[in-house]
């Protein structure tokens, strides 16, 4: 009996801390997976355009848009989003909840065209 006893009350706090470690790491390699299948995409604004004008992203990346130009610029997509105004040297970032194709504007230089497709 205390040979069971023994078995009970001294491995089995240990083969439950394995346990509780091994779903923590399981946890993590998954919290990771979903991590690396994110991505940042980068926009940058100069000389009054987009570039890449046209971006395709999956729902959750960030895309960031970066001012370049001495003066602002907006990044707007009427009905799905709005930087308002970002200030030469400034930056914006925006995570995609919805998939479509969005174009948007600089609202004050409406010549400035891009589009942001999400999958």
């Amino acid at each position: 009996m205390n040979g069971i006893m023994a078995w009970t009350s001294g491995t089995f706090p240990l083969l439950a801390a394995l346990v509780l470690v091994g779903g923590v790491e399981l946890a993590s390699a998954n919290g990771s997976a979903a991590a690396e299948r994110l991505a940042t995409h980068t926009v940058v604004i100069k000389a009054t355009s987009y570039a890449p004008a046209a971006v395709t992203v999956k729902r959750g990346d960030t895309v960031v848009w970066i001012n370049e130009d001495p003066f602002p610029h907006t990044v707007t997509a009427a009905g799905a989003f709005d930087s308002k105004s970002i200030a030469a040297g400034g930056s914006w970032k925006y995570k995609p909840v919805r998939a479509g194709e969005f174009a948007y504007t600089c609202t004050f230089h409406p010549n400035m065209k891009g589009t942001l497709s999400v999958q």
